[in-house]
Formats: C-alpha cells, structure tokens, sequence
C-alpha cells in the first residue's frame, strides 16, 4: 500500500490553499484513488502520471468554484505538466480526468489508465459497495488507512445543492 507518496503529496500541497478545511478529505480520497488504481492495474503503473491525475481530478470543485469541474481540474493538470516539461502525458492524463465519472466502461479507450482510474474511484465513491474484483477486506485497509473526514458528506451535499440549483442539470460530471 502506498501510504508515503512524496509527488502526489506535492502536488496537493500546491493546491492546500483553495482546499481548505478539505485538504485532508481530498488528500485520503486522492490516497485511496491512487492505492485502489495499482491494486486494480495489469499494466505496469507510472506513478508520477497517476499522481498528476489523482491530485488534479476534482480540484476544479475548489480551485474554480464549480460541481461541473472535469474541463478546470484538466486545465490545471495541463498547466502543470506544460509547467513540468511533461505535455506528452496530457491526452492520458485527460482522459484518465474526463472519464473518471462515467458510469459506464470505457471501451476502446486508447489509454488502458482511464479505465483503471476510472474503476478506482468508483470504488472510493461508492465506499467500496463496487469493487471491480477486489476483496471487500483489501478495500476495507485503504479505507480505514485512509478515512474519509468527511469526504462523501461533502460529495452528498454538493450533489444536493447542485440538484436544487440545476435541475436540468444536476450531475454534469458524470458520462455514460
């Protein structure tokens, strides 16, 4: 289990100041994501490239004010790998972003790290309820490694209040 993630744990703290009072609500949740993509992973997992998207993939909710947050959170990550000399990385780490939400799998996606990211958090979101395959007791350690403070409350909220504000609209992050 990767508890001590220095690069994940740099990217974050560039962002501490809009995170706020959230910091640790989004830390753990980027730990778990993290930890639960390379329990998931058949591929060989480049970790700098999964801590770019783990510590960028819902930082749009604080760093642009917004729950339709997929299009910021993909700018700041591009920012900071042009920033970084890396923009080679940007169409997987956007997609691994962009798709983090969809319901469904990705099929034929050209980056196989989407999908697994997009299972990973999945089963942060869900509290483990989906677990693509990993036993209920190996999920458990991440969570309880790394405990929500308040994480899913939050989540619940801004659905709810982005339900009352935009009706039509209420979950623009989530594909099909």
């Amino acid at each position: 289990m990767l508890v001590n993630f220095p690069c994940l744990d740099d990217l974050l703290e560039r962002h501490a100041e809009p995170l706020g009072t959230k910091f640790s609500a989004y830390r753990n949740h980027a730990y778990r994501v993290v930890n639960f993509h390379c329990l998931l992973s058949r591929d060989p997992v480049d970790l700098d490239k999964l801590a770019v998207a783990a510590a960028h993939h819902d930082l749009g909710i604080w760093t642009a004010g917004t729950f339709d947050y997929l299009a910021p959170s993909i700018a700041m990550a591009n920012d900071y790998l042009a920033a970084t000399g890396r923009l080679a990385w940007s169409e997987e780490i956007a997609g691994m972003i962009d798709h983090h939400h969809k319901v469904t799998s990705l099929r034929g996606h050209e980056y196989s790290s989407a999908e697994t990211f997009r299972r990973a958090d999945w089963i942060d979101v869900s509290k483990g309820r989906v677990r693509f395959g990993l036993e209920r007791c190996v999920v458990a350690s991440v969570m309880d490694m790394f405990p929500g403070h308040g994480f899913h409350r939050l989540l619940l909220k801004l659905s709810l209040k982005r339900m009352l504000t935009h009706p039509l609209n209420p979950l623009p992050m989530l594909r099909w």
